[in-house]
């Protein structure tokens, strides 16, 4: 008999299931279906994470597997606090309330459901009202759900028609031959600056086609730039360096494996991280000096320009984009780490030599192809390093 009851129990919690199951599919088909939204990485950090909302059918460890679908969205969310930090905050504090949503999760886990869900043997049997109709008649429906929130993401690309209808306008007014001059302001003699030196050494004042520039001072170059407060926190799995300026005292210590670092605009400072983490990206950063002992994943260099980085125990691959003077030591354990290289000059590897030497090796930046009749062949030149 109790067989029979457990069985039962299982068998009804996965019908349970169904529904949250196909929810979950939902979410990650729309994100299949928008891959040209302009907020396909927000897509993605919802439909790489949705999944934690199964840790009720996860035994043993459901804190663990939704800590998993929370770092699986921050690599997208890294990409969204990229490309928004510094034009739209809204989007900023959009990551931070999703990944609060995981956090608390956990939360919730590790308080009441520790080691899962669980069934309780000596509890009350329930009662057959519960699964069978009343004999005074059926029961009454439920109650309709409330209706759920607004679409978060919405592509602002054309509808078809729309695209159909400004295609249609566009040509009807080409057609228009030499008619379509008539709306053209003209230019006289005197305000032509290839004629006339006197307005070319004005500026083209003559020139009143945007006046908003001239009279709007939030425009001007010389506005000075937003100051930004320095920041080194652990915001959730994510260890934010930010704006620091001539601060040689960097230090970040008591890291996990699964911990990611950011560092962001910072300039003619050093950094160094104890222990293992997952990651470290380094975007817009001049001036910097990083020492760090390991890390599983990948070091990234974007946007930068004069970094020094130092590899005290290993690290599989090396990233540098966009950057202009990257110097790379690396220690005796790190030697077979792989350096991808694209868009960068001034790249340097120093390999140890001895017990405190380094020799010094160029990474090329000039490259000959050739073709050897069935594809082609490309190779660093004699003169690149």
């Amino acid at each position: 008999v109790n067989v029979e009851r457990l069985f039962l129990c299982l068998f009804s919690f996965k019908i349970l299931c169904i529904p949250l199951s196909d929810q979950i599919q939902e979410v990650q088909n729309f994100r299949e279906k928008n891959r040209g939204s302009r907020l396909f990485n927000h897509l993605s950090a919802v439909s790489e994470s949705i999944p934690a909302l199964g840790w009720v059918a996860v035994c043993q460890k459901p804190g663990p597997y939704v800590k998993e679908m929370n770092d699986a969205a921050i690599f997208y969310t890294n990409r969204v606090l990229k490309d928004y930090k510094d034009t739209d905050p809204c989007h900023v504090e959009w990551v931070r309330s999703y990944l609060n949503i995981w956090t608390e999760l956990q939360t919730y886990i590790k308080e009441h459901h520790t080691t899962g869900l669980f069934w309780n043997k000596t509890g009350p049997v329930a009662p057959p009202s519960l699964f069978s109709a009343s004999s005074g008649g059926p029961c009454p429906p439920p109650p309709p759900p409330p209706p759920g929130p607004p679409p978060m993401f919405m592509d602002d690309s054309p509808k078809p028609d729309d695209t159909a209808a400004q295609h249609s306008a566009l040509f009807a007014q080409l057609n228009q031959g030499e008619v379509i001059t008539k709306g053209l302001k003209h230019v006289s003699e005197e305000q032509k600056t290839h004629k006339n030196p006197n307005v070319r050494s004005q500026g083209g004042r003559t020139h009143q086609g945007s006046p908003a520039k001239s009279q709007n001072p939030s425009t001007s170059a010389c506005a000075p730039a937003k100051k930004h407060s320095p920041v080194l926190e652990l915001e959730g799995k994510k260890w934010r360096v930010e704006h620091q300026e001539k601060s040689h005292d960097l230090v970040i210590e008591e890291t996990e494996l699964r911990q990611v670092v950011y560092v962001f605009s910072c300039s003619n400072s050093t950094l160094q991280i104890k222990g293992k983490v997952n990651s470290i990206i380094v975007d817009n950063c001049k001036k910097l000096g990083l020492v760090f002992d390991s890390v599983v994943g990948i070091v990234e260099i974007i946007n930068s320009r004069d970094i020094q980085l130092q590899v005290m125990g290993k690290v599989p691959t090396i990233s540098i984009n966009k950057t202009e003077g990257c110097h790379v030591y690396l220690s005796k354990d790190s030697l077979d780490c792989e350096i991808v290289s694209a868009k960068s000059s001034e790249m340097n590897v120093l390999v140890p030599e001895g017990e405190d030497d380094y020799r010094e090796f160029p990474i090329p930046e000039q490259f000959k192809t050739v073709w050897d009749g069935s594809s082609l062949v490309t190779e660093p030149t004699k003169i690149a390093g």
